[in-house]
């Protein structure tokens, strides 16, 4: 090579050098937008799924509140009514004491005694009864009330009202509110 050739070759190398730094910069240019798009769609879909997951876990939240509520309104009402069957079988012991008294005379001295004992025990039971919330319905001379009387029958009463509750066969029971057992009643009929 000789001397005139050496600038020359300079120049070319120079020039090529030139543009070699002009074309890199493309290329990495164009790396650089699709690496920063697949940036953005990255953080796009991390956003919906952080989104997703959020609501996901608002509805567990919620979910696990219903169950944890539905399991405490059962423990609730089992402890509340768990005695209902109990107290059920109860009721025709409170009724016989109850017949038992209907049926001795208050006036005899002689059953004077009976009569004492069976009040003691019939009462003794209604404390019992009160204690764990069995209440007694006694509708006597009430207007009826379908949802805690049955009418066994109706018989017409002149000095009644009309559809009025004019003998209890029965009394009912409500056990927490709940009707345990309706009072069995005779109501008067318009006549």
């Amino acid at each position: 090579m000789s001397e005139q050739d050496k600038p020359q070759q300079a120049h070319d190398e120079a020039e090529v050098n030139e543009q070699a730094p002009r074309q890199e910069p493309e290329l990495i240019d164009e790396g650089a937008e699709a690496q920063d798009d697949e940036l953005v769609q990255a953080r796009e879909r991390l956003s919906k799924l952080e989104k997703a997951l959020a609501e996901a876990d608002l509805r567990a939240q919620a979910e696990m509140q219903n169950v944890r509520r539905r399991a405490e309104r059962d423990v609730e009402s089992a402890h509340k009514f768990a005695l209902e069957k109990f107290a059920g079988d109860l009721l025709p012991v409170a009724d016989s004491l109850e017949r038992g008294l209907s049926t001795l005379d208050a006036d005899d001295p002689s059953l004077k005694p009976a009569r004492e004992g069976l009040e003691l025990t019939l009462k003794v039971l209604l404390d019992v009864f009160a204690r764990y919330n069995l209440e007694q319905i006694d509708p006597q001379g009430q207007p009826f009330n379908p949802e805690h009387h049955e009418a066994m029958t109706m018989v017409p009463a002149p000095d009644a009202e009309p559809n009025s509750v004019i003998e209890v066969l029965e009394k009912g029971y409500l056990l927490n509110g709940r009707l345990i057992r309706p009072a069995r009643v005779v109501v008067s009929k318009a006549g």
